[in-house]
């Protein structure tokens, strides 16, 4: 700094980039042979910098005073950073919860949190930024709301660990991961479909004045598999009952529509489930009827249950469910062909939804004996055996 005025280091501190840059190209002139050096030095700056500071003040490049940077110029978008939405996403893989008859999702970690994490894979970020990119995802913030039972919960927390550690295993072995669900049940016929769709002023679509099911065709009863690795899925539209069979055989469809072609070398594949309804932890005809498919495909069917109360952290309700509940609101659900193609038509980018119409009829109460319950030759987990298990072939 022998040849600057220490003066003009501190006025520096005051100018806008161009405005420093066009001073450092300035004072490098002046100094001579070596300035360029000397002054990127003292400026703590790029030499390139002074280089382009002094072409401007001598007319060599030409620079407008109106904007700071050049177009392109800056800190790029966060959004345009591959490996920090990876982490993000990562994050979020193991903490999104969503509504399935909606398309927000929300994450159970505080922004302050996730910046944290996403800074311990290298990435610097602040919890501001963290916030901007979940709005960018279509996260919103949600309050608490008193759902869930103390008694029935106390070990709620220890099987989403469970559950995670289960599913980054399956994924690390190339093998598939399927949540499951049954989807809400829809009265089929000319009855309004809440929400609304672009048509010609003065011409809204004519409906049923109320839902009677005595006016409509039956009830659609959609049961859906979801591959949360290859972001596919397929939904069985019964026209009976939601029973364990209809579930199992749902889960069978998927394998032959999709599961057998993505996962040709797969040995096992696991299923994230609620812990009620037709595939309760607690059904035995849900195991048995797993048996029968792991005996037919000679897979091993492990299944891990959510917790009571738990349901929206199930990755169908809101990878899949939300975007079919979007894409048929304000449409009548007329006959149970329209069910399945307003289902099969579902766009948003990377998802793919096959469905079928199953007519087959299930009948309820269906008892599995003693005997028949004792064939089944399954493996409990250590740890919460009652949502963790394992049924492997019997041949």
């Amino acid at each position: 700094m022998k040849n600057i005025n220490a003066n003009w280091i501190k006025f520096e501190k005051t100018l806008s980039e161009f405005q420093k840059r066009w001073l450092a190209g300035l004072l490098a002139m002046e100094i001579g042979y070596g300035g360029v050096n000397e002054v990127a030095e003292a400026m703590k700056i790029s030499p390139t910098t002074v280089i382009k500071g002094k072409k401007e003040v001598t007319g060599q490049m030409d620079l407008s005073t109106d904007r700071i940077r050049n177009v392109g110029g800056g800190r790029k978008n966060s959004l345009d950073n591959n490996k920090l939405i990876k982490s993000l996403d990562d994050i979020l893989f193991k903490s999104t919860g969503g509504d399935p008859m909606s398309a927000l999702i929300w994450t159970s970690k505080s922004c302050r949190i996730i910046a944290e994490d996403i800074s311990k894979s290298g990435h610097v970020i602040d919890h501001s930024t963290v916030h901007r990119l979940l709005q960018a995802k279509g996260y919103s913030l949600q309050s608490n709301r008193k759902e869930l039972s103390r008694e029935n919960n106390p070990d709620r927390n220890r099987q989403f660990e469970i559950i995670n550690s289960k599913i980054e295993s399956f994924i690390k072995k190339g093998f598939p991961v399927i949540s499951v669900d049954t989807k809400k049940k829809e009265i089929v016929g000319n009855f309004k479909n809440h929400g609304e769709i672009w048509r010609k002023k003065g011409d809204p679509l004519l409906v049923e004045d109320h839902d009677f099911l005595l006016r409509g065709i039956g009830k659609a009863v959609p049961y859906g598999t979801y591959d949360i690795q290859k972001n596919n899925g397929f939904v069985n539209v019964g026209i009976s009952t939601d029973t364990a069979e209809f579930a199992v055989n749902s889960i069978k469809k998927w394998w032959s529509e999709f599961g057998i072609d993505n996962y040709p070398n797969a040995q096992e594949i696991l299923i994230c489930a609620d812990g009620g309804g037709s595939n309760s932890s607690n059904n035995r005809l849900w195991k048995y009827s797993l048996q029968k498919i792991s005996d037919q495909t000679g897979l091993k069917i492990s299944v891990a249950h959510y917790p009571p109360k738990t349901s929206k952290w199930n990755k169908i309700e809101h990878r899949m469910f939300s975007y079919i509940s979007s894409h048929w609101k304000g449409r009548p659900l007329e006959s149970f062909e329209s069910v399945v193609n307003l289902i099969g038509s579902t766009t948003i980018t990377g998802l793919k939804i096959k469905a079928k119409l199953d007519k087959r009829q299930y009948k309820k109460g269906k008892i599995v004996t003693d005997e028949q319950y004792a064939q089944i030759n399954i493996e409990r987990g250590k740890t919460l055996p009652k949502w963790n298990y394992t049924i492997c072939p019997t041949k």
